[in-house]
Protein backbone atom coordinates (compact mmCIF):
# COMPACT_ATOMS: atom_id res chain seq x y z
CA UNK A 1 0.00 0.00 0.00
CA UNK A 2 1.51 3.23 -0.95
CA UNK A 3 1.33 5.73 2.37
CA UNK A 4 3.78 8.06 0.93
CA UNK A 5 4.50 8.81 -3.37
CA UNK A 6 7.82 10.31 -2.37
CA UNK A 7 9.01 8.00 -0.25
CA UNK A 8 7.84 4.77 -2.32
CA UNK A 9 9.27 6.73 -5.48
CA UNK A 10 12.61 6.49 -4.12
CA UNK A 11 12.30 2.98 -3.45
CA UNK A 12 10.69 2.00 -6.30
CA UNK A 13 13.39 3.68 -8.96
CA UNK A 14 16.80 1.80 -9.50
CA UNK A 15 19.68 3.18 -10.52
CA UNK A 16 21.36 1.52 -13.63
CA UNK A 17 24.67 1.67 -14.72
CA UNK A 18 26.32 3.60 -17.76
CA UNK A 19 27.37 1.18 -20.60
CA UNK A 20 26.54 -0.23 -24.09
CA UNK A 21 24.16 -2.84 -25.93
CA UNK A 22 24.27 -4.38 -29.39
CA UNK A 23 20.68 -5.00 -30.63
CA UNK A 24 19.66 -6.77 -33.83
CA UNK A 25 16.47 -8.07 -35.84
CA UNK A 26 16.11 -9.60 -38.74
CA UNK A 27 14.78 -7.34 -42.48
CA UNK A 28 15.28 -8.22 -45.78
CA UNK A 29 16.27 -5.79 -48.46
CA UNK A 30 13.87 -3.33 -48.74
CA UNK A 31 11.57 -3.73 -45.22
CA UNK A 32 11.01 -5.13 -41.85
CA UNK A 33 9.67 -8.72 -42.37
CA UNK A 34 6.05 -9.14 -41.46
CA UNK A 35 5.05 -10.26 -37.92
CA UNK A 36 3.58 -13.57 -39.93
CA UNK A 37 7.27 -14.15 -41.49
CA UNK A 38 7.90 -17.88 -40.66
CA UNK A 39 11.40 -19.43 -41.21
CA UNK A 40 11.13 -21.56 -44.53
CA UNK A 41 8.51 -19.44 -46.07
CA UNK A 42 9.20 -20.02 -49.88
CA UNK A 43 11.34 -17.05 -51.34
CA UNK A 44 11.83 -15.31 -48.39
CA UNK A 45 14.57 -17.03 -46.40
CA UNK A 46 17.16 -16.13 -49.44
CA UNK A 47 16.51 -12.14 -48.61
CA UNK A 48 16.70 -12.87 -44.78
CA UNK A 49 19.35 -9.70 -43.43
CA UNK A 50 20.46 -9.84 -39.77
CA UNK A 51 20.52 -5.99 -39.03
CA UNK A 52 23.08 -5.66 -35.51
CA UNK A 53 23.53 -2.10 -33.98
CA UNK A 54 25.20 -0.74 -31.08
CA UNK A 55 23.78 1.63 -28.50
CA UNK A 56 25.79 3.37 -25.77
CA UNK A 57 23.53 4.15 -22.38
CA UNK A 58 23.66 6.65 -19.96
CA UNK A 59 22.87 5.93 -16.50
CA UNK A 60 19.50 6.23 -15.92
CA UNK A 61 16.35 5.15 -13.31
CA UNK A 62 14.08 2.44 -14.01
CA UNK A 63 11.34 1.08 -12.00
CA UNK A 64 11.94 -2.18 -10.66
CA UNK A 65 8.11 -3.17 -10.71
CA UNK A 66 5.68 -2.35 -13.90
CA UNK A 67 3.56 0.33 -12.71
CA UNK A 68 1.05 -1.27 -10.18
CA UNK A 69 -2.90 -0.78 -10.42
CA UNK A 70 -2.66 1.08 -7.13
CA UNK A 71 -0.08 3.97 -8.27
CA UNK A 72 -2.25 3.90 -11.54
CA UNK A 73 -5.14 4.96 -9.36
CA UNK A 74 -3.85 7.52 -7.40
CA UNK A 75 -1.85 9.30 -10.28
CA UNK A 76 -4.91 9.44 -12.48
CA UNK A 77 -7.10 10.50 -9.65
CA UNK A 78 -9.40 7.34 -9.47
CA UNK A 79 -8.60 6.25 -5.91
CA UNK A 80 -11.87 4.68 -5.16
CA UNK A 81 -11.45 2.13 -8.50
CA UNK A 82 -8.28 0.93 -5.99
CA UNK A 83 -9.06 -2.92 -5.77
CA UNK A 84 -7.81 -6.18 -3.85
CA UNK A 85 -5.63 -6.47 -7.13
CA UNK A 86 -3.99 -3.05 -6.60
CA UNK A 87 -0.29 -4.46 -7.04
CA UNK A 88 -1.06 -6.17 -9.62
CA UNK A 89 0.09 -4.19 -13.01
CA UNK A 90 -2.01 -2.16 -14.49
CA UNK A 91 -3.48 -3.48 -18.20
CA UNK A 92 -6.00 -2.22 -20.62
CA UNK A 93 -3.24 1.01 -21.12
CA UNK A 94 -2.07 2.35 -24.36
CA UNK A 95 1.11 3.63 -25.04
CA UNK A 96 -0.37 7.26 -25.03
CA UNK A 97 -2.19 6.32 -21.99
CA UNK A 98 1.60 5.73 -20.51
CA UNK A 99 2.81 8.68 -21.85
CA UNK A 100 0.22 10.94 -20.17
CA UNK A 101 0.63 9.21 -16.79
CA UNK A 102 4.30 9.78 -16.79
CA UNK A 103 3.86 13.57 -17.46
CA UNK A 104 1.17 13.57 -14.29
CA UNK A 105 3.27 11.80 -12.01
CA UNK A 106 6.13 14.28 -13.18
CA UNK A 107 4.13 16.62 -12.06
CA UNK A 108 2.69 15.36 -8.53
CA UNK A 109 6.46 14.93 -7.95
CA UNK A 110 7.63 18.30 -8.82
CA UNK A 111 9.43 17.38 -12.07
CA UNK A 112 9.55 18.97 -15.41
CA UNK A 113 7.37 17.36 -17.74
CA UNK A 114 9.06 15.04 -20.01
CA UNK A 115 7.14 14.85 -23.13
CA UNK A 116 4.66 17.52 -24.82
CA UNK A 117 1.85 17.20 -27.02
CA UNK A 118 1.84 19.40 -30.12
CA UNK A 119 -1.78 19.89 -30.72
CA UNK A 120 -1.74 20.21 -34.66
CA UNK A 121 0.44 17.49 -35.50
CA UNK A 122 -0.32 15.35 -32.65
CA UNK A 123 2.82 13.91 -32.04
CA UNK A 124 4.49 13.56 -28.63
CA UNK A 125 8.08 15.36 -27.87
CA UNK A 126 10.63 14.92 -26.09
CA UNK A 127 11.96 17.35 -23.64
CA UNK A 128 15.41 15.58 -23.21
CA UNK A 129 17.04 18.40 -20.66
CA UNK A 130 14.52 17.37 -18.30
CA UNK A 131 14.35 14.72 -15.48
CA UNK A 132 10.55 13.86 -15.42
CA UNK A 133 9.06 9.85 -15.85
CA UNK A 134 9.25 8.88 -19.18
CA UNK A 135 8.55 5.47 -21.15
CA UNK A 136 12.17 3.64 -21.41
CA UNK A 137 13.78 3.21 -25.11
CA UNK A 138 14.12 0.10 -26.45
CA UNK A 139 17.94 -0.03 -26.04
CA UNK A 140 17.22 0.71 -21.78
CA UNK A 141 14.90 -2.00 -21.84
CA UNK A 142 17.06 -4.83 -22.80
CA UNK A 143 20.15 -2.96 -21.24
CA UNK A 144 18.22 -3.50 -18.14
CA UNK A 145 16.96 -6.55 -18.86
CA UNK A 146 19.69 -8.48 -19.60
CA UNK A 147 21.71 -6.24 -16.57
CA UNK A 148 24.97 -7.87 -18.14
CA UNK A 149 23.91 -11.63 -18.88
CA UNK A 150 24.38 -13.27 -21.95
CA UNK A 151 21.77 -15.70 -22.49
CA UNK A 152 18.18 -15.37 -23.99
CA UNK A 153 17.04 -14.53 -20.32
CA UNK A 154 19.02 -13.90 -17.09
CA UNK A 155 17.38 -17.02 -15.43
CA UNK A 156 15.40 -20.46 -15.47
CA UNK A 157 12.08 -19.13 -16.97
CA UNK A 158 9.90 -20.91 -14.18
CA UNK A 159 11.71 -18.60 -11.11
CA UNK A 160 11.74 -15.17 -13.16
CA UNK A 161 8.86 -15.22 -15.34
CA UNK A 162 5.06 -16.02 -15.11
CA UNK A 163 3.90 -16.85 -18.92
CA UNK A 164 1.55 -19.39 -20.60
CA UNK A 165 2.51 -22.55 -19.02
CA UNK A 166 2.48 -21.36 -15.29
CA UNK A 167 0.47 -18.38 -15.28
CA UNK A 168 -3.34 -20.22 -14.95
CA UNK A 169 -4.05 -17.56 -17.81
CA UNK A 170 -3.47 -14.31 -15.82
CA UNK A 171 -1.94 -11.83 -13.96
CA UNK A 172 0.23 -11.98 -11.35
CA UNK A 173 1.24 -9.45 -8.81
CA UNK A 174 4.78 -7.56 -8.89
CA UNK A 175 7.33 -9.02 -7.77
CA UNK A 176 6.52 -12.42 -7.04
CA UNK A 177 9.20 -13.61 -8.89
CA UNK A 178 12.98 -13.84 -9.14
CA UNK A 179 14.77 -10.49 -10.23
CA UNK A 180 17.65 -9.94 -12.09
CA UNK A 181 21.47 -8.64 -11.18
CA UNK A 182 19.80 -5.10 -10.80
CA UNK A 183 17.11 -5.93 -8.54
CA UNK A 184 14.66 -5.48 -11.63
CA UNK A 185 11.49 -8.08 -11.31
CA UNK A 186 9.32 -8.97 -13.95
CA UNK A 187 11.25 -7.80 -16.99
CA UNK A 188 10.66 -11.14 -18.23
CA UNK A 189 6.85 -12.33 -18.47
CA UNK A 190 3.47 -11.06 -16.98
CA UNK A 191 2.70 -8.28 -18.91
CA UNK A 192 4.38 -6.61 -22.23
CA UNK A 193 6.04 -3.23 -21.72
CA UNK A 194 5.58 0.02 -23.91
CA UNK A 195 9.43 1.93 -24.77
CA UNK A 196 9.30 5.25 -26.23
CA UNK A 197 10.51 3.69 -29.60
CA UNK A 198 8.84 3.56 -33.21
CA UNK A 199 8.82 -0.08 -34.24
CA UNK A 200 10.18 0.96 -37.91
CA UNK A 201 8.23 4.04 -38.89
CA UNK A 202 8.61 3.61 -42.84
CA UNK A 203 7.28 0.18 -42.75
CA UNK A 204 4.71 0.29 -39.71
CA UNK A 205 4.07 3.99 -39.62
CA UNK A 206 3.44 5.10 -35.75
CA UNK A 207 3.33 1.24 -34.40
CA UNK A 208 5.73 1.34 -30.90
CA UNK A 209 7.90 -1.50 -29.08
CA UNK A 210 6.02 -3.78 -26.32
CA UNK A 211 8.91 -5.63 -24.63
CA UNK A 212 9.59 -8.80 -22.65
CA UNK A 213 6.12 -11.29 -23.13
CA UNK A 214 3.58 -12.19 -20.74
CA UNK A 215 1.29 -14.23 -19.02
CA UNK A 216 -0.47 -15.46 -22.15
CA UNK A 217 2.84 -15.47 -24.11
CA UNK A 218 4.65 -18.88 -25.55
CA UNK A 219 8.39 -19.57 -23.72
CA UNK A 220 9.61 -18.60 -27.07
CA UNK A 221 7.87 -14.82 -26.83
CA UNK A 222 9.81 -14.01 -23.29
CA UNK A 223 12.80 -13.24 -23.79
CA UNK A 224 15.71 -10.14 -23.15
CA UNK A 225 15.65 -9.65 -27.44
CA UNK A 226 12.04 -10.62 -28.31
CA UNK A 227 10.81 -7.37 -29.81
CA UNK A 228 6.71 -6.79 -31.07
CA UNK A 229 5.31 -3.82 -31.68
CA UNK A 230 1.31 -2.41 -31.23
CA UNK A 231 -0.62 0.60 -32.23
CA UNK A 232 0.17 3.43 -30.36
CA UNK A 233 -4.20 3.38 -28.68
CA UNK A 234 -4.12 -0.29 -28.44
CA UNK A 235 -4.71 -1.60 -25.07
CA UNK A 236 -5.51 -5.05 -24.09
CA UNK A 237 -5.10 -7.09 -20.50
CA UNK A 238 -1.55 -8.26 -21.19
CA UNK A 239 0.40 -4.94 -22.11
CA UNK A 240 1.50 -2.74 -18.85
CA UNK A 241 4.33 -0.43 -18.89
CA UNK A 242 7.55 0.68 -16.37
CA UNK A 243 8.62 4.14 -16.15
CA UNK A 244 12.06 5.17 -16.64
CA UNK A 245 13.36 8.94 -15.51
CA UNK A 246 17.00 10.10 -16.96
CA UNK A 247 19.84 11.48 -14.45
CA UNK A 248 20.72 15.24 -15.60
Amino acid sequence: MIVNLNDYLKDLMVGIPEGEISLRDFRNEQKWISSNYKFGMPGSRKNLKEVIWNVEINPFYLAKYTVTEELYAIIMGKKSLITAEAQKPVVNVSWIDAVNFCNLLSDALGYDKFYDFDNESKAVVCNYSTNGFRLPTDAEWQYACKAKSKGYRYGEIDEIAWYKDNSNKRVHEVGEKKPNEWGLHDMIGNVWEWCWDLYDAETFGTYRIIRGGSWAEEERGCGATCRRKSMPNFYIDDIGFRIARSII
